[in-house]
């Protein structure tokens, strides 16, 4: 056996023996993920001994707008010291740095994160409104983006962040407005039975809000009203519309949209005699003239001044004649 050949295995069990840390930018640390450390000597100089002091260094690379230092720092404060008192502010920062970074979706998860883990943090109400402020950006038409790169919108993932901050505090400040959010999400849905469920549950929740309230129950009103302009003889729609609009006036007489719910419910009740005579005349072309009168005299009840009024006044004494004439 040659000298080379000995040699060259030891040579190789050394290197793999010997511990040194490779000069690539990109360096891995478990628990922390890559981070990228410039070359020449720079990599650690952030890194600190105690979670206080690291959790310091992210908020001075935070405050000199060095996101991706804060971010860094403040995610082995998470991850090093994970039950220490400084771990949830960490967390928070990590939020803010992505925030700041524009890449709200995960400043949005951050922020969750927090509030389950921390529900008594202080700041909590800023937090709240950080997060209402992201889901709102998505409302006005901020797309997601799927695993960070493939931008979509989503209505429902849009929806989703209103409710979770209801559900983080039900009765915060932000909360009447994040819940009227829900709704205003789903109208732009087009789905008007899922955004009057929002207003109702708006309306409930916050009765002792006369002004969230007021707001909360004539846009349940206005949600029903356009899904039964969309819905061709709905007329349980309809009905429910003009429900709503009349307990709106009862409640709020001295509101200001009283007048424009009056005549909205004048149109609603208009349009269900209109589905009511085509109801009838369907039961008349069928011969089934007892149900053809109880159709044509919902109309009158409906709406004695209605277009289809006159017309149904003339039907039902055709079919009364009818009906009282003696079978041969």
């Amino acid at each position: 056996m040659n000298c080379r050949s000995v040699c060259l295995p030891v040579l190789l069990l050394l290197v793999v023996l010997v511990p040194f840390r490779s000069p690539a930018p990109l360096i891995y640390r478990p628990g922390e993920g890559w981070t990228y450390e410039s070359v020449g000597g720079e990599s650690g100089k952030w890194m600190r001994p105690r979670a206080k002091e690291q959790l310091e260094v992210a908020q001075e690379a935070f405050d000199k707008k060095d996101y991706d230092l804060s971010l860094k720092a403040a995610r082995r404060v998470m991850h090093v010291w994970p039950l220490s008192d400084f771990a949830p502010q960490a967390q928070y920062l990590v939020g803010r740095s992505y925030e700041a970074k524009g890449q709200d979706e995960k400043a949005f998860k951050e922020y969750q994160t927090v509030l389950e883990k921390q529900p008594k943090i202080a700041g909590y109400q800023d937090i709240l409104q950080r997060q209402y402020i992201i889901a709102d950006k998505f409302l006005a038409g901020k797309w997601f983006r799927l695993w960070g790169v493939i931008p979509y919108p989503s209505k429902d993932k849009t929806a989703e962040m209103y409710e979770k901050i209801v559900r983080n505090g039900p009765y915060s400040d932000i909360a009447p407005e994040a819940q009227m959010k829900i709704g205003a999400t789903r109208e732009k849905q087009l789905e008007y039975p899922l955004a009057a469920k929002a207003y109702e549950t708006a309306a409930d929740r916050y009765h002792d809000r006369p002004k969230v309230a007021a707001e909360a129950l004539f846009r349940e009103g206005l949600a029903y009203h356009k899904q039964a302009q969309t819905a061709e003889y709905d007329q349980n729609t309809a009905a429910q519309a003009i429900a709503t609009f009349t307990d709106f006036a009862t409640l709020y007489p001295d509101d200001s949209r009283v007048p424009e719910t009056q005549k909205r419910i004048a149109a609603l009740k208009t349009e269900q005699a209109r589905g009511n005579f085509e109801v009838a005349k369907f039961y008349e072309h069928y011969k089934k003239f007892n149900a053809a009168l109880i159709y044509y005299n919902e109309v009158l009840v409906l709406d004695p001044n209605a277009p289809v009024a006159a017309p149904a006044r003339e039907r039902i004494a055709a079919l009364k004649k009818r009906l009282d004439k003696p079978a041969k």
